[in-house]
């Protein structure tokens, strides 16, 4: 059977996006309306289509994005979504395809990194792509928490204090609290206006069914905005006329951990809440540290989430920072030959230089095992124990634990 991958064109949209819907179990028909609006903010020159006699049975998209790398610099990522195969057409490398084009074209680009959320997880290392942050959520039983309920959310102490606020604020206000969040954050990925607008209900198609959240803003004792929380609450009581409420918490960004905190009291201390589902979090997140009794918080969920491919191995090594100083030199494997081969790195906290090289590999790996250390969330120590990197100089992966893990693991708060 023939198919023909192509670029797809303003014509070829609607029933592109007619096979991505499929592709995510969603309803297929989008109103012109939807479709248009949708179009409009999609570059088409980075939209892949394979076609049947006129019918699209694989999708690939991908757009421009920045990273946080570890020491608050960003680069320039290929960010893949919209990743689909019709059930008819599997096992025809159709994904091969469009993923192979695809990268070539980011590294032409000079994208340093490929980026994307993986919904099933053994697709994505054959690319050389592999999980860099992972994915905590936990239900807290407020009433088992410990928390006084005549205890004020802020303390006198803080000088903060915690308004509501409109969706018109919240697209005012959040992009600059959201930027000194990246600063600090590595694995955090650039929010475009139309992110905001979306997050705050603009623009959204009918059949995702819109509930307003509240969006909770906290401002410091100068004033200054430095937490936002969005959260979601059922109205449910008992037979017995007691609160059975939950609260579920789509996003919460804060510049500070004084922020963090308060916004997570607050939360916890709304009346008539007895659950409050966190959405997702870092794994070492302040919760459930933050309640009197931790046990309170239950895991719920616990996976990867933001993968990475890298691109060119030296600019994105070069682009963090390093907290020692050390020589470490990585025989990179890549099945692809995008960015195979011999690397010294010299890092120290002054700065990090990657050069080929001809020396002998202190430790050989995959591309998708150097993605996962990139960040620092991964265990080089733990990549050898597994068989997954080599260590061919003693010591050299105590080495690479030492160059490349951070205090703090790696989060990405969003999905795409």
């Amino acid at each position: 059977m023939t198919t023909d991958l192509r670029t797809v064109t303003a014509s070829d949209y609607p029933e592109w996006l007619r096979a991505v819907n499929a592709g995510f179990l969603r309803p297929l028909a989008d109103t012109e309306q939807e479709v248009a609006d949708r179009l409009a903010h999609t570059d088409l020159s980075r939209v892949q289509g394979v076609f049947d006699n006129g019918r699209c049975v694989a999708t690939f998209r991908s757009f421009a994005q920045e990273l946080t790398v570890v020491g608050g610099a960003t680069v320039q990522a290929d960010a893949v979504s919209a990743v689909t195969v019709t059930a008819t057409h599997r096992r025809r490398g159709l994904l091969r395809r469009m993923m192979t084009a695809d990268l070539a074209a980011a590294k032409e680009r000079g994208d340093v990194v490929a980026s994307l959320i993986a919904a099933e997880y053994p697709i994505y290392g054959r690319y050389g792509f592999g999980p860099a942050t992972w994915t905590t959520e936990w239900e807290i039983d407020v009433p088992r928490a410990g928390l006084d309920p005549h205890r004020p959310a802020l303390s006198e102490a803080d000088g903060g204090s915690i308004a509501l606020v409109d969706g018109a604020d919240v697209r005012k206000l959040g992009p600059e609290l959201h930027a000194r969040l990246a600063a600090r954050q590595p694995g955090v990925i650039s929010r475009d206006a139309r992110w905001w607008e979306r997050h705050t209900g603009v623009g959204v198609p009918a059949h995702e069914g819109w509930t307003e959240p509240f969006y909770g803003v906290y401002r410091n004792a100068d004033g200054e905005v430095d937490g936002l929380v969005l959260y979601r609450a059922g109205t449910e009581w008992s037979d017995s006329k007691q609160p059975l409420n939950k609260a579920t918490v789509s996003g919460l960004i804060a510049a500070t951990p004084a922020a963090e905190r308060a916004l997570w009291r607050y939360v916890c201390s709304i009346d008539w809440i007895t659950t409050v589902r966190t959405g997702h979090r870092a794994p070492d997140d302040l919760l459930p540290l933050l309640l009197p009794d931790p046990r309170a918080a239950r895991t719920v969920t616990q996976a990867d989430w933001l993968w990475l491919r890298l691109l060119d191995v030296p600019r994105a090594l070069e682009a963090r920072t390093y907290a020692t100083e050390a020589t470490l030199v990585l025989d990179v494997h890549d099945g692809t030959g995008l960015t195979a081969g011999r690397f010294r790195l010299d890092v120290s906290p002054s700065g990090a230089s990657c050069t080929p090289t001809t020396r002998s590999a202190d430790l050989a790996l995959d591309v998708r095992e150097l993605a996962t250390l990139y960040l620092g969330d991964e265990s080089a120590l733990r990549l050898v124990a597994l068989g997954s990197a080599q260590e061919n100089r003693a010591g050299a992966a105590a080495t690479a634990e030492t160059v490349f893990r951070t205090a703090r693991r790696p989060w990405c708060p969003d999905v795409f």
